[in-house]
């Protein structure tokens, strides 16, 4: 086996394109259709991803050995969920616009017959709608030959950050695979401070004001709703692609003052990114895009197990049973 070829499907700013050349695999397509994702990913990479997923045939893909695809998570989020059923908007596979893309990553594994891929997606996707939606899922790729492998891993192990992701890893032929061994967390946030920030970054008092107001009714009524002020020497909740908005969910304490947002560059620090990849985005824009992206260092030992069951080529001695736990 020569090096590895992958496209990069709901490619966002390119983390798992990143894990992949890490693990030794060559880009051939990226697919993108926010504009703003595909600047910085113009700006990393050298290419603009192609754009909208539904309106490129899949002979304009070229042939590759593995599929990679973060495919849009809202409609199967908790937070997604919530906000549809608010809005009267239907979510999962009845989602209007985001829920079929999983139907797109179908259609070209069906026509491309690559060797393997790797999916991420939220947590709640396996939960979804009594665990129907990741049924429907499962069902269609074993449809389509694939046997497939899935684990929800908390990112925690790689980054000071719990962020919690299934990855679906599926294969052509029937073969081994083991998902990566986790290493003993050893991150803190501090680790992933800069030294000077500009005061930009500190709340003002009217909003901290409001945050401490908010999450006291909240507690009141015996909710957990509310911000999280980190211990520096611990980890973070979830990065969400809303932290743009107050950045409540993780503010650093400061002496003698309020507390701050992180910056875009802790941001990039808290998913893995190289120090050396370019935020060419606005703040608000680089919040959302790091908040969408993935934790590079976890795709990367997930890209290694995919290549060594690749290029070992070791099959499975018991192959009835094409879902694998």
């Amino acid at each position: 086996m020569g090096q590895p070829t992958f496209i990069d499907l709901f490619a966002g700013i390119g983390g798992m394109r990143l894990g992949f050349t890490q693990a030794g695999g060559c880009c051939v397509f990226s697919s993108e259709w926010n504009k703003f994702a595909q600047i910085t990913y113009e700006a990393n990479f050298g290419e603009v991803p192609a754009g909208d997923i539904t309106q490129i045939a899949s002979e304009e893909i070229p042939d590759h050995d593995i599929l990679l695809a973060g495919f849009p998570c809202q409609p199967f989020s908790i937070a997604g969920v919530s906000k549809h059923n608010a809005l009267g908007i239907h979510h999962g596979f009845q989602h209007p616009t985001q829920g079929n893309l999983f139907f797109e990553i179908a259609r070209i594994l069906n026509d491309k017959r690559p060797r393997a891929f790797l999916l991420e997606n939220v947590k709640n996707l396996q939960s979804h709608d009594r665990g129907r939606t990741f049924q429907r899922i499962q069902q269609i790729l074993n449809d389509l030959g694939y046997y497939i492998y899935y684990q929800v891993i908390n990112a925690v192990h790689f980054v000071p950050q719990h962020r919690e992701r299934i990855f679906i890893v599926g294969f052509r032929e029937p073969l081994e695979f083991t998902f990566p061994q986790l290493p003993i967390q050893q991150h803190s946030v501090k680790d992933i401070l800069e030294p000077s920030v500009d005061a930009k970054y500190t709340l003002s008092n009217h909003l901290w004001q409001y945050l401490q107001n908010y999450a006291e009714k909240h507690r009141a009524r015996g909710n957990g709703f509310g911000y999280g002020l980190v211990d520096l020497e611990g980890v973070t909740r979830t990065l969400s692609a809303r932290y743009y908005k107050d950045g409540s969910e993780i503010l650093i304490p400061q002496e003698n003052k309020n507390p701050r947002r992180l910056t875009p560059r802790e941001c990039a620090r808290l998913m893995g990114f190289p120090d050396s990849f370019k935020i060419v985005a606005s703040d608000t824009r680089a919040y959302q895009q790091f908040g969408n992206s993935v934790v590079v260092p976890l795709v990367k030992v997930i890209a290694d197990e995919i290549l060594k069951s690749l290029k070992q080529g070791k099959l499975l001695k018991q192959t009835r049973q094409l879902t694998l736990f």
